[in-house]
Formats: C-alpha cells, structure tokens, sequence
C-alpha cells in the first residue's frame, strides 16, 4: 500500500504544494483508520463520523507559537468550506477543559476540538506527529492525502483539494 504524502507550506509571499510520493506500506498497516476522541464536553467524535467532507486533522497546543499563528488560517477554511469541509483540531497536551476552553473561546474558533491530551495512544493518532503543528487532510472517502508538519493556510488547503478533485474528477483513483 502506498499513500501520497503532500506537504503544503508558503515559500516567500507565494504558496506552493510540494507532491511527494511517500511509500510506507509497512507504516501504513499500523495505522488506523479511524480515531475516536472526546470534546472538551466529553462527546466521542470519529473521524469516519465526517464521511462525505474533506476532513482537516491538525495536531496542536496552546504553548506552541506556530501553532497559534495558524489557528486563525485554520478557522477561515473551516468557516468557508460552506459544509464540504472540516477541521478537527486534536489539542496535544496536558491542560484542565476549563483553560482549554476559554483560549478556545478567546480565538473565536468554531471548529471541533478534540482532546487527545500529552501522551496519546497510537489508535488516537492517524500518522505519526513528529512535530506541531502537524495536519493530516483526508478525503470525503476516508483516505488521507495529504501530511503537514508545521504551518499551513487556508489558500494552501483550497489550493490542493481543489487540485486533487480536478485530478480524480470522473471517478479516476
């Protein structure tokens, strides 16, 4: 089995998609291809539960600044997607609900935040996170497409699905 891995990331004031072909066939098998978390409420969202829309997966912290400088970036694709897409940002760390959700809150986010807290168990996890941010996107069938270690935008998003669906339009795989 092999998977594509793009990595999307801004090179200067323009944004580029970098197209890589990643094989990792025996890493691909320890991988699962659904996750179950609790929101900051306690509610157990999958990620198989947004089947039908592209899923955003980004792995975060509030102590990382990266990470901060992208939740805005985060948020415009989320609010833009006009239902065909969704972010699911995975908190990564050890930190009371109360706290998490009023920096949630401060930054005016509305998309899912799922809480996989310090120490994660692989089964939570949909690639390795080798660093933060780190987002995954995964297709409205479930294959996950692209991997990003670090920053990203939403023009960078838009840019590659939109890429990706004149690629696979008529039913090409």
């Amino acid at each position: 089995m092999s998977r594509l891995n793009v990595h999307l990331f801004p090179h200067g004031l323009s944004v580029a998609l970098v197209v890589l072909l990643w094989s990792f066939a025996a890493l691909a098998e320890d991988l699962p291809d659904d996750f179950t978390l609790p929101d900051m409420d306690g509610k157990a969202h999958s990620l198989s539960d947004f089947r039908g829309k592209w899923v955003l997966v980004n792995y975060w912290a509030t102590w990382c600044p990266p990470c901060l400088e992208e939740l805005p970036e985060l948020e415009v694709f989320h609010s833009g997607a006009g239902g065909k897409a969704v972010v699911l940002g995975v908190n990564m760390e050890a930190i009371g609900k109360p706290r998490l959700r009023a920096f949630v809150e401060q930054q005016f986010l509305s998309f899912p935040i799922l809480v996989a807290g310090e120490s994660p168990s692989r089964d939570q996890l949909i690639g390795p996170v080798e660093g933060m941010p780190t987002s995954y996107l995964v297709t409205p069938e479930g294959e996950i497409v692209a991997r990003q270690v670090g920053q990203i935008t939403a023009k960078a998003i838009n840019s590659f699905i939109e890429r990706y669906e004149k690629s696979h339009s008529g039913g090409e795989k």
